[in-house]
């Protein structure tokens, strides 16, 4: 038991129930525990702090969007129905808590895996794919279901007990229904993924993205996120916002430097966003475009003249455009 308690082990968490019993399971084994998660455009750390939150177990967040990037570029393993590495983005994750562990001097890896919950990549083979991929093979434990996997050495060294470890199975959860009831564990998210990267929508945008623009910043993959995305030409694209939430997301990621911002002189109006309009030399025309499409989406009568603010830098100027009806451009949406 003494030898438990100085273990240190580092957990991969999603803020999920699994994720939380995963850590319990081992915390009262006596096993001193942590977790680190990923943040991203593309998934949120929130649900993994409100589980350190809940729990008391301490958290590590880490960005990790530059090398997420460039895997998601050419994954190995492909990618799911949409732009989804599934398999990829887990072996990258467990190689950047594995980087962690050597330089914070953790025994091992665990996560809240569960054998054949997820058909892409919780299956015994994928599971063979990401430690092996990870750089980190025979060091990462899967509390929930390590019954049914080759025994690590984090057991066969004593580290943690096999025999008080699980083999659950399958996507039913009334077995991890049962534990947080039991550890009083009342405050889980669903069993979402919640990866933007599922979204065929949002796919879609990423991928225009990718294919379109040699160089991106990662504001650039933030705004995927908002508004309404439209490719006026292969050098040109603009996101108008949908409400005054949108407008303010969108507003709030606005590089005066290098944007143009549109809005509407007096009507109520979406937020438009030319990005990196000021390094493209735009001509008129493609502006009183992006400003007439604006227009379509007020109160502004169609097909008539309407007045619109354009932001470039520290100057703004007024231009009058005739305010086109969204039917009339909706093969330039993303």
């Amino acid at each position: 038991m003494q030898s438990l308690r100085k273990t240190r082990a580092l957990g991969l968490s999603s803020g999920g129930l699994d994720s939380i019993l995963s850590a319990l399971i081992l915390k009262e084994q006596g096993v001193e525990v942590e977790w680190i998660t990923f943040k991203t455009p593309f998934f949120s750390p929130d649900s993994a702090i409100r589980a350190s939150n809940q729990t008391g177990i301490p958290l590590i967040v880490k960005d990790i969007t530059d090398v997420y990037m460039e895997m998601l570029k050419s994954p190995p393993a492909g990618y799911g129905k949409n732009m989804n590495p599934c398999m990829d983005c887990h072996a990258l994750m467990f190689n950047q808590a594995g980087l962690v562990m050597l330089q914070m001097g953790y025994d091992f890896l665990f996560s809240g895996e569960v054998v054949g919950q997820r058909p892409m990549s919780q299956k015994k083979n994928s599971m063979n794919y990401v430690e092996k991929h990870s750089g980190f093979k025979g060091q990462i434990l899967r509390p929930l279901s390590a019954k049914l996997l080759p025994e690590t050495f984090m057991e066969k060294e004593g580290l943690v007990d096999r025999d008080k470890l699980l083999g659950i199975t399958g996507r039913s959860r009334k077995i991890q229904i049962e534990m947080a009831k039991q550890f009083g564990i009342t405050d889980y998210p669903p069993p979402a993924g919640g990866c933007l990267l599922t979204d065929q929508n949002f796919s879609k945008r990423l991928k225009d993205l990718m294919e379109t623009e040699q160089t991106y910043l990662k504001r650039d993959l933030y705004l995927l996120k908002h508004g309404r995305h439209l490719r006026l030409n292969s050098r040109v694209k603009i996101v108008v916002g949908k409400s005054e939430q949108d407008n303010n997301k969108i507003e709030s990621l606005y590089k005066f430097d290098r944007d143009i911002a549109i809005y509407h002189a007096y009507l109520a109006s979406p937020f438009l966003l030319i990005p990196d309009a000021l390094t493209l030399n735009l001509n008129i025309e493609t502006i009183k475009m992006a400003a007439s499409i604006c227009a379509g989406y007020t109160k502004a009568k169609p097909e008539e003249n309407t007045e619109m603010v354009v932001v470039s830098k520290d100057q703004q100027d007024k231009i009058t455009v005739c305010a086109l009806e969204p039917k009339k451009f909706q093969d330039l949406m993303i």
